[in-house]
């Protein structure tokens, strides 16, 4: 195993045992000893990789973003039309509901003012803003800027907003993305 392989591992070990604890107790009340313990290493082996909880929170971020530009770079080599749209939406739920990431949606729905606090949660904000541009890309009405912006919305309130019990995450997705064709269908249609 490489050096870059090993360091990798543990970073993403980090993660995913950050992520636990800040679900299980809160992000205010967890400490960079804790997860260290958790994790059986010692704190400095932990700084190694995070000097701070807030470093760990802004990894998720980092990942989000690259893979909302990736989105939105994709989105505008597109045309304009209905489909286009559906296949954005689709490959937004997809990209946000794929492996770990259902517990880092749960995360940054569970602590909005943590994110609000950091540059990445900034930056989230604003391209979060540039998907709905480009879903509405081609109607430039307020109705249309709404209803882009809510599609958005349908993904992510699909956290807190359905409190099915045992909803597993691909029927969640499949309810999002339901009510976000619902909004997207009336997009470009002058209505």
């Amino acid at each position: 195993m490489d050096v870059r392989e090993s360091t990798g591992g543990t970073r993403e070990r980090i993660q995913a045992v950050a992520l636990e604890l800040f679900t299980e107790q809160g992000y205010e009340k967890t400490s960079l000893r804790e997860i260290a313990e958790r994790l059986e290493v010692t704190k400095a082996a932990l700084y190694y990789h995070f000097k701070s909880k807030d470093e760990i929170v802004s990894s998720f971020a980092e990942d989000r973003l690259r893979r909302m530009d990736e989105l939105i770079a994709w989105a505008r080599s597109q045309p304009a039309t209905l489909a286009t749209r559906r296949a954005l939406i689709t490959r937004y739920a997809d990209a946000m509901f794929a492996g770990e990431r259902p517990a880092v949606m749960r995360f940054f729905e569970q602590n909005q003012t943590v994110l609000k606090s950091l540059v990445a949660g900034q930056q989230m904000r604003e391209r979060m803003m540039r998907l709905a541009n480009e879903l509405c890309r081609g109607d430039d009405s307020p109705a249309a800027q709404l209803r882009a912006a809510l599609t958005l919305f349908a993904v992510h309130s699909s956290w807190f907003a359905v409190r099915t019990p045992n909803l597993t995450d691909d029927e969640r997705k499949r309810i999002s993305l339901e009510v976000a064709d619902e909004l997207l269908a009336k997009i470009g249609t002058g209505d």
